[in-house]
Formats: C-alpha cells, structure tokens, sequence
C-alpha cells in the first residue's frame, strides 16, 4: 500500500508545520525539474535510496539536485560492502513510495525505523527544500527547523555526511 498524503499533511499539522506547495507535470528526476523550472526558493534535492551489498541495511541519501554521488568512495568511507540502488520492491516496502517521488517525508511511512538518513553536509545549512510528498506532481517547500521536527516525530535522526562526488 502506498503513502497517502493527505495523512502526511495531518501528521504536519499536528507538528505545527507549515509548508508552500508548488504544482507541477510530474517529475521523475532532478533533470525533469531542470527541464521545467529552475527558478524556485528553496534546495533542490537529489533523493537516493541505497542498500547495502547484502540488502541488510538501507539508506535514503540527499544530496543537492546536480551532484554525482560516488558510490564505491561513500561505500569506503562509512565501512560499508558496496552501496547500490534498493529495487523498486525495496523502495515501496520500507518508504511506501513509487521511483520518483522519494523525498525525506517518505521516513514518515518507515515505522520500523529500517532507513538511515544520510544528509549531505554541503547542502544542510540551507534554510529551505524542496521536497516530494508521495507523488511527483507537487514539491513541498519545508524549513531545516520544521524538518528537524518532522525527523523527530518519525524517530529518524540524520546523519550529516560527507558525501564525495565523482
């Protein structure tokens, strides 16, 4: 079953969040969002979602929209087999979520706390980002602080990384 959004604006009610909703066609990767509008307020997000070589653990990575992630090197770095893309089954079982519409607000249907947030220190001093609700039709624009308290409500505490690119 996938994620509902219309609970997730509940859940941020409920936390005294607010957000701006941007509509759009639906955007299937940071190039689709190149193509349709670049001039927006707010971080743009690369949202990946990584396993480990055994599939033991799994990790959703945000990095800003342009960069190219070095896999093999993040592997090294944080004493891990090699990182990969999670299957598509993996992505709807743990974040409920079709390819395409992972953002961090996918961790609020991750209720058995299985997903690592990893968080790119380059881009983590912002104030803004854009973030896919559950589908890729809408971005939602939250604050670093209103996400910290999203992060907190979902017991989900990132991790901010060092992300090297190729």
């Amino acid at each position: 079953m996938l994620a509902d959004k219309a609970k997730l604006a509940q859940v941020l009610a409920q936390l005294e969040i607010s957000y701006d909703v941007i509509e759009h066609p639906a955007l299937h990767t940071s190039l689709d969002a190149d193509a349709f509008m670049v001039k927006r307020p707010g971080t743009r997000l690369k949202n990946l979602f990584l396993r480990d070589n055994e599939g033991k653990k799994h990790f959703l990575v945000i990095t800003a929209h342009d960069k190219q992630l070095d896999l093999k090197t993040l592997s090294k770095q944080q004493g891990l087999s090699r990182l990969g893309f999670a299957s598509n089954e993996r992505l709807a079982r743990y974040l409920k979520v079709q390819p395409g519409c992972v953002s961090m607000l996918a961790l609020a249907n991750d209720k058995q706390n299985e997903v690592t947030l990893w968080l790119d220190q380059d881009i983590w001093f912002n104030a803004l980002f854009h973030c896919h609700l559950f589908e890729n039709t809408q971005t939602w624009l939250l604050t670093k602080n209103d996400l910290n308290t999203f992060f907190s409500h979902t017991g989900h505490q990132p991790r901010v990384v060092f992300l090297p690119s190729r």
